[in-house]
């Protein structure tokens, strides 16, 4: 296979370490903190994890290695949706793990959680991992969605670990992955088995955060990716001067990448899911406010523009909400198979009519004949629509060239509108890490194969101070159940990781709120470029901007 001259490159790359964690495995110490407890209800989680609950925080510094010299075997698998830096944190748990003791053993389960299951494996040596140093991607070992939830399945995967000789486990994933991480962690404790786990924070929708998790890995890259494509998209908008384009991004729960790519490439338009909910926005509302944009831009001759949709911003809206229950409802069970019995759209439609409320469907109504159909395409597997389906950057263009439409015929308003579209999504999961992301996952990884060495389980790795030089970045671990609190879900209470929403009254956002209305009539677009890996430290190792104002 024929290398890249930036594949080479990127192998060589050497990625840099907190400072504690550079001094050596045997100068490496442990600095308790205070006991932790989670962030919502304490009693219950506290009852359903008693042997892992109100663990101490912990922090690495200098001083002599206390921890019980053994040979370690240690398994990882990395779950869910990629995110770029996930093989840096494999290497940094090998590079850890053998300058420990070169008779440790790393061993990678395939595809995911189910590989754990299936005993589905490869033993880690350096000409294989070699080959992904620094690079994109999962295919290392592979990803997948299946969960870790039931004891038959802690049942297995515990025998599997035992006929390995695996005394710990790492869990690269997001907020679920982790939350089956301190489940898997609890049964581990509570049946004697000798197995830690520990996890990893990814996803690069970056709503797995907190005071404790700064960012989680892959964030810096994606949104740095999209941010290189929205400033080419505004470039070529102030080039042909004729276009909107409605650029749609990941992040169907919270929308930190929206917000970020913002902050990086100042559009028109961005739409914050978040403040659509606080202020109950209706689906008029955000069309006029879009609308205003346009007509004030057409108003100086500048028929283009840029708007910036986040993947779930549907959700958000109150009454999209009721629609979507209703529709659920109205499609439950077996009255699914009669509306797809139904010859043709009006006979669906007229069905649709007569099952919604009043409210609803003048919701409905209002939709784009495409979006109403989108919204009764293929159900997720519990029935439900599936949002992310939902082509909103089309859903809102359409609505505001009709709100446009309304405007001309009333003489307010008098220029053109045509609108492009674009989804970025997978363009973003497994692009060449940035270096804060190689180095960040470096150093998750090297920290997680420490708190090993020293016998924590339940803990995620934790690297923070991550505004500062990486030499002052501080590494640790963090009881997982500080994170969680009990939700409702399919009908049931069950413990999870709190997602982190933007928040509105944050820097970030704040900033935002301040300079978007001038971003909406005038040309501010500024354009990121390529992410850089060679050259000033101030250029290549740049954080995120949202990083940036959270801690200024």
């Amino acid at each position: 296979m024929k290398l890249s001259p930036l594949q080479i490159a990127r192998y060589q790359y050497q990625p840099k370490l907190p400072g504690m964690l550079r001094n050596g495995i045997s100068e490496i110490c442990v600095k308790n903190g205070d006991a932790t407890e989670s962030v919502a209800d304490q009693e219950k989680i506290k009852a359903l994890f008693p042997n892992t609950y109100g663990k101490n925080e912990i922090t690495f510094q200098k001083g002599e290695n206390t921890s019980e010299a053994k040979k370690q075997v240690v398994g990882v698998i990395l779950s869910g949706g990629q995110a770029p830096g996930g093989h840096n944190v494999i290497c940094g748990l090998y590079d850890a793990l053998k300058a420990t003791n070169p008779e440790n053993v790393l061993i990678g389960f395939k595809g995911g959680p189910s590989g754990l299951l299936d005993n589905d494996f490869i033993v880690f040596e350096d000409d294989y991992i070699n080959q992904y140093r620094n690079t994109g991607g999962f295919d290392i070992i592979g990803s997948g969605r299946t969960k870790l939830e039931t004891q038959e399945q802690f049942a297995v995967v515990v025998e599997n670990c035992k006929n390995h000789g695996v005394n710990a486990l790492v869990i690269i994933g997001g907020d679920d992955s982790n939350t089956n991480a301190a489940v898997l962690a609890e049964y581990c404790a509570a049946h004697n088995t000798g197995i830690q786990v520990i996890g990893c924070p990814k996803t690069i929708d970056g709503d797995l955060k907190n005071e404790d998790i700064e960012c989680s890995f892959g964030f810096d890259t994606a949104t740095k990716t999209y941010s290189e494509i929205i400033g080419n998209i505004e470039r070529d908008a102030n080039s042909a001067k004729k276009y909107w384009h409605f650029v749609k991004v990941m992040g169907r729960s919270a929308s930190h990448v929206a917000l970020e790519c913002a902050l990086e490439t100042q559009p028109n338009i961005c739409l914050i899911g978040e403040e659509v909910a606080a202020k109950k926005m209706s689906l008029a509302q955000i069309t006029d406010y879009i609308a205003d944009s346009v007509a004030a831009r057409a108003a100086k001759g500048w028929n283009f523009g840029v708007a910036i949709i986040p993947e779930g911003i549907v959700e958000f809206v109150p009454e999209f909400s009721v629609l979507i229950a209703e529709i659920n409802e109205l499609l439950a069970g077996e009255k699914a198979d009669a509306f797809n019995a139904l010859p043709n759209w009006q006979a669906k439609y007229d069905f649709i009519e007569a099952g919604l409320t009043k409210e609803s469907m003048a919701v409905f109504a209002i939709l784009p004949q495409s979006i109403q159909q989108q919204l009764f395409l293929e159900r997720d597997p519990h029935g439900n629509v599936q949002v992310s389906l939902i082509e909103s950057e089309k859903l809102f263009s359409a609505m505001v060239k009709d709100n446009l439409a309304a405007r001309k015929a009333a003489g307010t308003y008098s220029g053109k509108f045509s609108a492009l579209h674009h989804f970025l999504g997978y363009e973003g999961r497994c692009a060449f890490p940035s270096n804060f992301d190689a180095d960040y996952c470096y150093s998750l990884g090297y920290n997680a194969a420490m708190l090993i060495q020293y016998g924590y389980t339940g803990y995620l790795s934790k690297v923070s101070n991550l505004q500062a030089p990486a030499e002052e970045w501080v590494a640790g671990g963090m009881p997982i159940t500080k994170m969680m609190n009990i939700e409702r879900r399919h009908g049931a209470d069950k413990p999870v990781i709190r997602k982190a929403l933007v928040e509105l009254d944050g820097a970030p956002f704040k900033f935002f709120e301040s300079v978007r209305e001038e971003w909406a009539v005038e040309t501010c677009f500024t354009y990121p470029g390529a992410i850089q890996y060679f050259g000033p430290s101030e250029v290549c190792d740049l954080t995120t901007r949202t990083l940036a104002l959270e801690k200024a």
